[in-house]
């Protein structure tokens, strides 16, 4: 698909300088380059600037005093031109009464203001502005979420228990007591275009807003291949027996840390068989009624959240452009 790189997360050519995450010297030169800076995240959600449509992600410098309440050592990110780019995590920081984030949700669209920054620069929930941020930006952020994320939860040794200590500037973990190397943690999943004639296969999972549907997409299991995971996910999910199987796209999506691999799929049958466990319902939509969708005059039907690939590929369905 030529148009596969430029899906939200994707494509943005950073230069993640992998050379330099084993070497000591070279990342405390890094940090005290005068051009060297950092973002920030609270609880996952990355600091940005303005608001909609063009909103950008804050790039402080190393010694900006709001880092004084940092938790760990900055973890590189790459270089951006001559310009190292590291992240930091201020997560136990406390907002202001009224400020707080909501501990549930389909979607988190509070702000965040800290005292040391300035008022135009808010926490944001990556989710939320993620469909209009320019393409570095959306990667920087998305790694360092990812990055932070896999910290947060693999703290300790999966070989022996022992709590692991960071190494590599980020990048990954190793046990004092066995000496094991862990590895930031990727999750595949595929998310497929299945198609009969005309129409497109969609569902909605349980909790999801009313009238939202978006394409099938499961995790490939071990031992499986990608085609493999797209024709069980669909006869499991919705009990349609699919043919041919040609990868699109791919995206990162750090929530908290899957690899959203894009395919498209022929329906040998229309007959549906729904899952209840698995799916609230599933149905095939035309492709005129989901061009009515996505204009926002579709009596139920809502399309996939904006900036996520079962968006991207849609619209690329829509457009004839899956090339």
């Amino acid at each position: 698909m030529r148009l596969a790189e430029t899906v939200t997360f994707g494509g943005s050519g950073l230069n993640r300088a992998a050379e330099m995450r084993g070497d000591a010297d070279a990342l405390a030169r890094a940090a005290r380059d005068p051009a060297a800076r950092t973002i920030l995240l609270w609880k996952g959600k990355p600091l940005m600037c303005g608001d909609a449509p063009a909103p950008e992600l804050v790039r402080l410098p190393m010694d900006h005093p709001v880092l004084a309440e940092t938790e760990g050592a900055p973890l590189l990110l790459g270089m951006e031109g001559e310009a190292p780019v590291f992240a930091q995590d201020i997560s136990g920081w406390q907002p202001p009464v009224g400020q707080e984030a909501p501990e549930n949700g389909f979607v988190d669209r509070t702000q965040q203001s800290h005292p040391r920054l300035s008022p135009d620069q808010r926490f944001n929930e990556l989710r939320s502005v993620m469909s209009v941020l320019n393409r570095r930006d959306a990667e920087l952020a998305a790694t360092a979420r990812g990055l932070f994320g896999w910290h947060r939860t693999h703290q300790y040794c999966a070989i022996c228990a022992a709590r692991s200590a960071p190494d590599q500037a980020g990048w990954q973990r190793v046990c004092p007591s066995c000496g094991a190397h862990h590895f930031p943690r990727t999750d595949p999943v595929v998310i497929m275009l299945i198609t009969h004639g005309n129409s497109v296969l969609v569902g909605r999972s349980h909790g999801w807003p009313e009238g939202m549907y978006s394409l099938l997409a499961g995790f490939v299991e071990p031992g499986e291949t990608i085609e493999a995971a797209v024709r069980r996910e669909v006869m499991e999910e919705a009990g349609v027996a699919v043919g041919r199987v040609d990868y699109l796209a791919s995206q990162p999506w750090p929530f908290p840390s899957s690899l959203m691999i894009g395919c498209r799929g022929d329906a040998q049958s229309a007959a549906l068989r729904i899952d209840p466990v698995e799916l609230d319902d599933a149905m095939w939509v035309t492709r005129e009624e989901m061009m009515e969708a996505f204009a926002g005059r579709h009596p139920v039907l809502t399309p996939a959240r904006e900036g996520a690939i079962a968006q991207f590929i849609l619209r690329n369905w829509l457009a004839d452009q899956l090339d």
